[in-house]
């Protein structure tokens, strides 16, 4: 169905918790492509190239990379679906969708988790890509460098000029709603494969058309190649885990649940391994070309001798890093934040505060950083296992999929999710110590051959601490809705 206006009329348009953007989507558009050009956006940048190329560097051959992929893209596919179903059969976003396990006002605890993430992340991909712009300037106009040798806070005069003008770039795709989203996506997601395609072939002819996907720079032995393997599957998983909180942000437009689910196999394991196989192809042609692993395709690009051939390249890793960062890192906190304070906050308004504070924790030295990135971030991001396992749990095997859609936004006490002063006490108390294991497990140094696995250690241990704590599956109101009639029904 393209609309259904049933629910909207049940719901206070007055209330606390609600604004338009908030509200159950009624449009919707979004087909199968839609959510595979998300996930082209997602996959197809440099991020995921070095991510590849990584798994490689470690000790794996190109076969064994392949299926590290395959694992962990099969996993995510999984994920995504039940993730994606949630969000099409109820049409509400992610913080909306925390205010069913964790209360009307308990929401706000996974929304902000969520959002922290993703403005410093949106603004580091925004300074990473911004580098791009520097050496492809410098490389058409070598006079550049004297605006490139001043700083101000950190970043160079170039460095300055060049980032805001991918900040204003993005922020103008964001601000003019999910549906300009969706039209971005169409095109940018698919666009960087011509100049992959491209480097992949020359590489081939440079390497006398003979790349061995044998090749190990430094070869593991079984059992430790099969731990290398699982490690990266694992890795993988993680690195998409903030989607898995806020796909519905995307499906909650979809047409149908087909179309998420098509949508997802087309674009996580038959894309990503796609993807994955040019990358690794790459990364083992330099091996052979260069006589070592290149692992950022920037650097590629840059031996190309043809400055025109260079100036494209750049100017589609560019646009492959706006997708990216749009999809993962600036949906979800505009959501997040219009969460915060519903009647003030628009979806819009959230992107546009979300911008600001990607500009004001000046990304550049969060990323020079690595106690940032890797604690702050990386504790951050061990937390993501335990909210989803929780939020999972609570809707397909608690509420078995049937959600009372008016309560979610009504903010007195009878309210089906008001629990206890709008917070329910039960997930807090799992989610705490969970997401504490995950993190010691993600960062203390001595669990460093278990790192990798953080977020399914937070995701099983807080599905089932909650389930157990929650006295199984309850008894939904007789306004509820779900996967078997109402709002989102696939009949």
């Amino acid at each position: 169905m393209d609309t259904d206006h049933k629910f909207l009329a049940g719901l206070d348009p007055t209330g606390r918790l609600y604004n338009e953007d908030l509200a159950p989507a009624t449009e919707r558009k979004w087909t199968s492509y839609s959510f595979f050009a998300v996930w082209m956006s997602a996959i197809h940048n440099i991020g995921t190239y070095t991510f590849v190329a990584g798994l490689f560097v470690i000790g794996l051959t190109g076969w064994q990379v392949l299926a590290s992929i395959l694992i962990g893209t099969g996993i995510l596919f999984f994920g995504m679906n039940w993730a994606g179903k949630m969000g099409q059969q109820t049409g509400v976003p992610f913080p909306v969708m925390a205010r069913i396990s964790f209360g009307i006002w308990g929401a706000n605890l996974p929304a902000l988790i969520r959002a922290v993430i993703a403005i410093c992340w949106y603004g580091i991909q925004t300074y990473l890509a911004s580098t791009a712009v520097v050496v492809l300037l410098l490389r058409i106009d070598p006079g550049l460098q004297h605006w490139q040798d001043q700083s101000f806070v950190g970043l160079s005069y170039l460095g300055w000029a060049c980032f805001v003008l991918l900040w204003v770039l993005q922020l103008l795709v964001i601000t003019r709603g999910m549906e300009a989203v969706r039209r971005f996506q169409d095109w940018a997601g698919p666009i960087v494969w011509v100049v992959m395609v491209a480097m992949a072939v020359w590489l081939f002819a440079m390497a006398d058309w003979h790349i061995p996907m044998s090749l190990s720079v430094k070869p593991l032995a079984g059992g430790d190649a099969i731990r290398g393997i699982l490690t990266g599957a694992f890795l993988l998983v993680a690195t998409y885990a903030t989607m898995l909180l806020n796909y519905c942000d995307f499906t909650r437009f979809s047409r149908s649940e087909r179309a998420v689910v098509v949508g997802n196999f087309w674009g996580i394991p038959i894309n990503f391994a796609a993807f994955a196989a040019i990358s690794i192809t790459m990364t083992i042609g330099t091996v052979v070309v260069f006589g070592h692993a290149i692992s950022d395709p920037a650097l590629i690009l840059a031996k190309v001798p043809n400055t025109f051939v260079l100036t494209v390249g750049a100017l589609m890793f560019i646009v492959a890093t706006i997708g990216v960062n749009v999809v993962l890192n600036f949906v979800s906190p505009a959501y997040d934040l219009a969460n915060v304070w519903p009647k003030r906050i628009t979806f819009r308004r959230g992107g546009i505060i979300s911008a600001v504070l990607a500009l004001m924790v000046m990304p550049w030295n969060l990323y020079s950083n690595p106690i940032v990135v890797n604690y702050f971030l990386g504790g951050l991001g061990a937390f993501l296992g335990p909210i989803f396992g929780i939020m999972a749990v609570d809707y397909f095997l608690v509420n078995r999929g049937i959600i009372n859609i008016r309560d979610l936004y009504r903010s007195d006490e009878a309210g089906e999710y008001y629990f206890r002063n709008g917070v329910n006490p039960k997930a807090i108390a799992v989610f705490v110590p969970t997401a504490a294991v995950a993190a010691v497990v993600a960062l203390l140094p001595a669990l460093s051959a278990i790192a990798a696995f953080s977020w399914p250690i937070g995701l099983l241990s807080a599905a089932a601490a909650y389930f157990l704590v929650m006295g199984g599956a309850r008894k939904s109101s007789v306004d509820a809705v779900g996967a078997k009639g109402g709002f989102g029904s696939l009949e």
